[in-house]
């Protein structure tokens, strides 16, 4: 489970993986498609300025086939699952630390991710940097703007879907996702020290 220092939450990966998982979807599995979430590995040492980290690799992610489009969730975090609740994040700021391992991207964008009762919306207009082989020196840090031309919403296109504000006001679940791949994404993906900050007010 990540701290609360004020008002930001933090994954700083000091004890285990804090539950992040991956996501792997089998729709062939049984009638409506399976659900398989599986837990990162998580490394005591080794991640920025030492410190610890958590990383996934395409063993335990497969593209989710009701996406428009398809995408791969490599990295996700469920607040249900540590018996939190929903989370207002209009208009946070988050700060993370990402790194690839012999990752084949194949054209893909990686994407940072909401959902909510509404469904998952990806924010499209920042894509995020992954170094090959080292940590950066800084960490990507972007806001997550309540405005739905930033956004995309990619599931469900239903007549229960909502809008970003209500998701965003009540997020259940966020993370990381790659779009726009010609073939499955292959390699590791590495995370580090991820904040949530919110608004000033």
């Amino acid at each position: 489970m990540g701290s609360t220092t004020g008002d930001a939450l933090r994954n700083t990966f000091a004890k285990g993986p804090e539950g992040w998982c991956s996501y792997d979807y089998h729709a062939s599995m049984v009638a409506g498609g399976r659900n398989i979430f599986i837990l990162t590995t998580w490394e005591r040492q080794g991640g920025p300025a030492g410190a610890g980290y958590v990383w996934a690799d395409h063993t335990r992610w497969s593209a989710d086939t009701p996406e428009q489009p398809l995408s791969i969730l490599p990295l996700l975090f469920y607040r249900g699952w540590v018996n939190e609740d929903p989370i207002d994040l209009r208009n946070a700021t988050v700060s993370v630390y990402l790194r690839g391992d012999a990752l084949r991207l194949d054209g893909a964008t990686c994407l940072f991710w909401v959902h909510g009762a509404g469904g998952r919306w990806h924010l499209n207009s920042r894509p995020l940097t992954i170094t090959d082989g080292a940590w950066h020196t800084e960490p990507s840090r972007f806001l997550l703007p309540d405005d739905e031309s930033r956004w995309h919403h990619s599931w469900p296109r239903s007549h229960w879907s909502q809008p970003l504000t209500q998701v965003l006001g009540a997020v259940h679940s966020y993370g990381f996702s790659f779009i726009g791949f010609s073939s499955e994404v292959t390699g590791r993906l590495s995370l580090a020290q991820f904040e949530i900050t919110p608004p000033r007010p």
